[in-house]
């Protein structure tokens, strides 16, 4: 063999060698899986609940009072305050209504709706008896409607009566009616409410803690007098 042929020969194997040790093979890596974004718990707003505005005390002009002050009472519109305060309705709602008091007992009667809306004792509504006509008091008791001020005497007697001062409130009075000796029933279309021992939203007995709210405070309450039973009447 020419000397030639066996160097070319002799090269090209240690080429082929060269080829074979310096090329490496190409690996593909496989994707990675695919993953879903790592879960990001987002925080909740927090739930924003309005608190019903706090009770307030203002003065009262003769405007105001209308046909339930007169020039012979016996209080002046001066001495007088209206509280405008929350309450806890039949509906299971708080509601916003207004009494008249004598000055004295403003804060105090404040604090006494106050207590009776944590009670949760519910009252079907509460506005001054202005707003019934000539003020009378019947129609604002067939209403249902919880009362203080108004410039009236007692039945059947020749006095005054506590509202005539400001320092009465009447609670539920359809609910709680007064009951006379006498046969006479205020308002006069209580008579479904006459069956005290019925356990009946806002129907008052005693020593229920709406009572107590009251004569814990040194109020007397009708429910205990003689003639009339007035279950509807705290007085101070």
């Amino acid at each position: 063999m020419p000397r030639w042929i066996a160097t070319l020969a002799i090269a090209t194997a240690a080429g082929a060698v060269l080829v074979q040790c310096g090329s490496t093979p190409t690996r593909v890596e496989s994707p990675p899986p695919a993953t879903s974004p790592p879960f990001v718990a987002r925080a909740t707003p927090p739930t924003t609940r309005t608190s019903p505005p706090p009770a307030t005390v203002r003065p009262v002009s003769v405007a105001e009072l209308g046909p339930s002050w007169r020039p012979d009472c016996p209080v002046a519109p001066e001495q007088l305050r209206r509280i405008d305060v929350n309450y806890f309705g039949f509906d299971a709602k708080i509601h916003r209504g207004s009494v008249i008091v004598h000055e004295e007992l403003a804060a105090e009667v404040v604090a006494i709706f106050e207590q009776l809306l944590r009670l949760r004792y519910p009252i079907e509504k509460m506005r001054t008896v202005d707003n019934y006509p000539g003020a009378e008091d019947e129609l604002s008791m067939q209403d249902n409607n919880t009362s203080a001020f108004n410039c009236r005497g007692i039945p059947g007697a020749s006095r005054w009566s506590e509202h005539a001062f400001g320092r009465a409130i009447d609670l539920n009075p359809l609910l709680n009616p007064a009951i006379h000796q006498s046969g006479l029933l205020e308002p006069k279309t209580a008579a479904p409410y006459l069956d005290r021992s019925r356990i009946v939203p806002g129907l008052l007995h005693a020593g229920d803690p709406a009572v107590r709210v009251f004569t814990d405070r040194g109020w007397q309450w009708g429910g205990e007098w003689q003639d009339p039973v007035d279950y509807q009447h705290f007085e101070r």
